[in-house]
């Protein structure tokens, strides 16, 4: 198969490629191989050049082998092959090619197909809305992060509950070259809310009409996508066609897969006007600068305008808006091949848009169905999806060698810090974990919860890992007030768990409970760091600072209401104890009282809290006065004291060295106390520990002398932290530590 090769930019190196195999140089660096002018410098550009070429030739190969495959399964090549639904012209092959500016075919010319250069940056539009968007959005980034070789910069048009997640997951996440910017999506509600809308995603399906408008007047062009894509290819590729855009051509748009703008899908379907099958708006190329010129804002409101007197409103949300549009007006469009934007829409002519895997550019679930919808090939298109849905984020961290970053404050930071660290150090590893940043997404399920109006709500606030997920319908039915927990989990983790809670009634049945995920980097479970992220994000003025292991007495949310009222912890600082107790039983008859409770107690069916491996722990409390308290009392810091407590939301955050087991909650309650915090018990509250097997972190506290060295270490070095911070008031936590 003869054809032409070209590497590098647009006129650096081409070689005719002969019927043979045997390829014929057409580089001007021939001659000026022999020329007194050329330099050693040259030699090097040469040298590099001949081994990209190399690369190249061995990619046309395996590209040639592939077509040689296709060719026996179809009709024999034609030249020149113009067929709509596959053809080398509309970009088959692969993404590679592409970006070397490969021209295929049989020809003799050097190709002068324009390239996307090495570090330009590829802009991405994509209107966002709501906790589900949110997740599509990152499962979208995932796919065009794992192909691209380019700086990205995305233009999220968000409102306020995307931003607040999208926002913290990218400042966490920390992908080198990428940029994110936000624009408020409630801010624009004005200019497309004269439009009614019966699609699905509401008065957010309308809002790339205005992009033009919102986006910064500086931009000329621009990828724009919908949540539910993903992409099976460099967006280079894709980026690269705005240079085959031709004349008044500001449009770049996929044909639409199914017949509905041929209004036959049913008696008296009567769709927006359309050129043909119209054109599907789920992956759109947009030439802003143009469309600015031509005034497209006053384009398309007139056309709005005009159909909805007939039309009463749009079905498709923009896609009839920009139909009806190029219906007008054919010449704004540039038609894309179809496999840049496959539609998985029930009788959809997805299938007529590729021939084999290497042919997916990009896969748009446009059906409400999503992963549901009917198609031959579902099952492959699934798996692919599933794949970024469950991909380690952490992986797409990479860098892109050869082209700057934008300066980051908090990656130079981290770097900074982490430079100061010995590797040699013993206990290196549990230093670094202080400042390891761990990608988070917040609100990973729908949350609304208004607190209450009289000031005296409380959230419940726990951490936990996959292997406690069995016990949050029990905590559910046991506090009915808002709860913040944070969950360490990998990728594939949180969509287990995502399935898990879809799948339960009881917390489907719950809005007023913040599941924020973070993701799993390191060795060791960063229990203060998500206790933090836990206690960050709650709206109500306390918090009752809890395990996932415990379950509260039932009725404890409004006791601790009316307590709050009763000690006026609003003016005072405070911190009440809600005493702990421990059942060794998997199956228990959760006391209803403090009377049944003290009848267990008894019975030698409950213990106080660990009171068989660490009474140092909980000690102070006082059970033995506990038993017959009719009234709050006040207790005093003991060395190792670690009770769970409510207080106010400004009270101050764990502290992160101390990871797994250890000192991580008896430091937080020090800090309490040197910021005289009073500790007072509720006569008439109590939680119990329900068991488990031992969490890891704690079999390696037991079996690995290190671990407990370095925990020793830690310990040393956050009193002697407190003693620089609270000078004289934090001496007596070096005493209490020597006499214990």
């Amino acid at each position: 198969m003869g054809g032409l090769e070209c590497n590098g930019t647009v006129f650096a190196h081409c070689n005719l490629r002969l019927p043979d195999g045997k390829p014929v140089s057409l580089s001007p660096l021939e001659s000026q191989a022999h020329s007194p002018r050329y330099t050693a410098s040259s030699q090097r550009e040469r040298e590099s050049l001949e081994v990209r070429m190399r690369e190249v030739e061995e990619e046309n190969r395996a590209l040639r082998r592939q077509l040689n495959l296709a060719q026996g399964r179809a009709p024999a090549h034609r030249r020149g092959n113009h067929s709509k639904t596959y053809s080398m012209e509309e970009g088959t092959g692969d993404s590679e090619n592409l970006r070397a500016g490969i021209v295929a075919g049989n020809s003799s010319e050097c190709g002068q197909q324009p390239v996307v250069e090495k570090c330009e940056t590829i802009h991405v539009a994509i209107v966002c809305a709501g906790y589900n968007a949110s997740r599509d959005v990152v499962t979208l980034v995932k796919s065009v992060l794992f192909h691209r070789r380019n700086p990205l910069h995305f233009h999220l048009i968000a409102d306020s509950i995307a931003e607040q997640i999208l926002a913290t997951l990218f400042q966490t996440w920390m992908v080198p070259a990428v940029r994110v910017d936000f624009y408020n999506a409630d801010e624009l509600k004005s200019e497309v809310s004269w439009i009614p809308n019966k699609h699905y995603s509401g008065i957010y399906g309308l809002m790339k009409l205005v992009l033009t408008k919102t986006l910064p007047a500086n931009l000329e062009r621009v990828i724009v996508l919908d949540t539910d894509i993903t992409f099976a290819t460099d967006i280079a590729e894709l980026w690269a066609v705005f240079h085959k855009f031709k004349g008044q051509q500001v449009l770049g748009l996929v044909e639409n897969q199914s017949d509905w703008y041929l209004g036959n899908l049913w008696k008296n379907h009567r769709p927006w006007p359309a050129l043909g099958r119209g054109y599907n708006t789920g992956v759109i190329l947009l030439l802003l600068d143009k469309l600015r010129k031509m005034k497209w804002e006053q384009m398309w409101r007139l056309t709005a305008e005009r159909e909805l007197m007939g039309m009463l409103s749009t079905s498709l949300a923009d896609q009839d808006i920009f139909n009806a549009v190029i219906k007008q007006n054919p010449f704004l469009v540039y038609q894309l091949p179809c496999f840049w934007n496959v539609q998985l829409s029930d009788h959809t002519r997805s299938e007529q848009c590729y021939r084999d895997v290497s042919d997916l550019k990009v896969i748009h679930w446009n059906s409400p169905k999503k992963l549901r919808v009917k198609n031959k090939h579902v099952e492959f298109f699934r798996n692919l999806y599933l794949t970024f849905l469950e991909y380690d984020g952490n992986l797409l961290r990479r860098e892109l060698f050869g082209c700057p970053s934008e300066a980051d404050v908090n990656s130079e930071n981290l770097q900074k810090q982490l430079s100061e660290l010995d590797e040699d150090d013993l206990c290196y590893e549990f230093r670094r974990e202080r400042f390891t940043v761990h990608r988070t997404h917040l609100y990973f399920l729908h949350y609304e919860y208004e607190p209450a109006a009289d000031s005296t709500d409380v959230t419940l606030v726990a951490q936990l890992s996959m292997d406690r997920l069995q016990m949050l319908e029990a905590i559910c039915k046991h506090w009915e007030g808002p709860i913040s927990l944070a969950l360490y989990l990998s990728d594939a983790e949180a969509q287990q768990f995502l399935r898990y809670a879809q799948g339960s009634e009881v917390l489907m049945s719950r809005h007023n409970v913040g599941y924020h995920i973070v993701y799993k980097e390191g060795q060791f479970y960063p229990v203060n760091l998500l206790r933090n992220v836990a206690m960050k994000h709650i709206s109500t003025p306390y918090m009752f600072l809890s395990d996932i292991d415990f379950l509260p007495m039932y009725g404890l949310y409004e006791y601790l209401r009316k307590s709050v009222i009763q000690l006026d912890l609003a003016n005072t600082k405070k911190a009440m104890i809600v005493p702990a107790f421990e059942t060794l039983r998997y199956r228990l008859s959760f006391p209803k009282s403090k009377a049944e409770l003290l009848s267990m107690l008894d019975m030698g069916t409950l213990f106080t809290f660990r009171y068989h491996v660490w009474t140092k722990g909980h000690a102070p409390t006082n059970f033995a006065k506990w038993r017959t308290a009719t009234t709050p009392y006040r207790v005093e810091w003991e060395a190792d004291f670690e009770p769970y407590v409510v207080v106010k939301r400004d009270c101050p955050e764990y502290d992160r060295r101390f990871v797994g087991f250890g000192w991580n909650k008896v430091a937080h309650i020090m800090e309490l106390d040197v910021q005289e915090y009073e500790f007072i018990v509720l006569p008439n509250a109590y939680m119990i520990h329900m068991p488990h097997a031992p969490s890891f972190d704690i079999t390696k506290f037991r079996s690995n002398k290190q671990y407990r060295i370095c925990l020793k270490t830690l310990k040393e070095e956050f009193q002697q932290d407190m003693s620089r911070r609270y000078g004289f008031a934090a001496l007596k936590y070096l005493t209490a530590e020597n006499n214990s």
